[in-house]
């Protein structure tokens, strides 16, 4: 994997780089928020790993500039702020995951391999037309979506929001990522359009199924998910 490391201290920098090369992986560090956006949108990385507190841009900025671009490379923040506030304006921001320092390194090679699996599999079902997880299906050629053998008729913007659901699958989507990707507008206008889209979907989607793929995070937003 080509991987950017975004972190501005030397030391730590030094010994995530030499691991994961030890690894197999290729490793461009930036050591200040400004230079890691400006690599970010100058090459194609497969994961980026990020801290949050950095000199000229913080992690957070510098997530929300890349996602601004419409740029969806697996985001991984890495930092010691770890509160659940901390974590729910990462994924606000539009990370993928977040790992709290101090970490155990062989959990850092778990959480980036896992995360270019599940972008390599969304990439390839994108390429075929079509989005899969579990047994539910949506053919983005045809705009259509089933489940098992029952097919399901949505609206266009429950469509879109499934689909953003779906090609983010298994990660959590804050409320303020559906605001601005689905509706293209700040979260106050739409707050409690999204919950009665989200009961619009679980009922469509998820109602008479025995596993539920629609999940809320307290705290933090939705996900779509295969198990509970």
């Amino acid at each position: 994997m080509k991987i950017l490391l975004v972190e501005d201290e030397a030391r730590l920098s030094e010994f995530i780089k030499k691991g994961l090369e030890e690894n197999a992986h290729h490793v461009e560090v930036a050591n200040d928020g400004e230079k890691g956006l400006r690599m970010a949108f100058d090459n194609d990385y497969d994961i980026i790993i990020m801290d949050i507190n950095m000199p000229k841009l913080n992690g957070y900025d510098v997530t929300k500039g890349i996602r601004d671009e419409k740029q969806f490379t697996p985001i991984l923040m890495l930092t010691a702020m770890g509160t659940l506030n901390d974590k729910a304006l990462g994924f606000d921001a539009g990370i993928d995951d977040f790992l709290v320092k101090p970490f155990q390194f062989q959990e850092l090679l778990m959480r980036i391999n896992a995360l270019h699996r599940r972008s390599s599999i969304v990439k390839n079902q994108i390429r075929h037309n079509s989005i899969k997880v579990a047994d539910l299906i949506l053919d983005l050629s045809a705009r259509t979506v089933s489940r098992g053998q029952k097919s399901i008729t949505l609206t266009a913007k429950e469509y879109a929001l499934l689909e953003y659901l779906m090609v983010n699958h298994n990660r959590v989507v804050s409320r303020v990522d559906i605001a601005e990707k689905v509706w293209d507008s700040d979260l106050d206008s739409f707050s409690n359009t999204i919950d009665t889209y989200i009961n619009f979907l679980r009922k469509k989607i998820d109602h008479g199924f025995p596993v539920k793929l629609i999940h809320t995070v307290v705290g933090m937003g939705y996900m779509l998910k295969e198990k509970d």
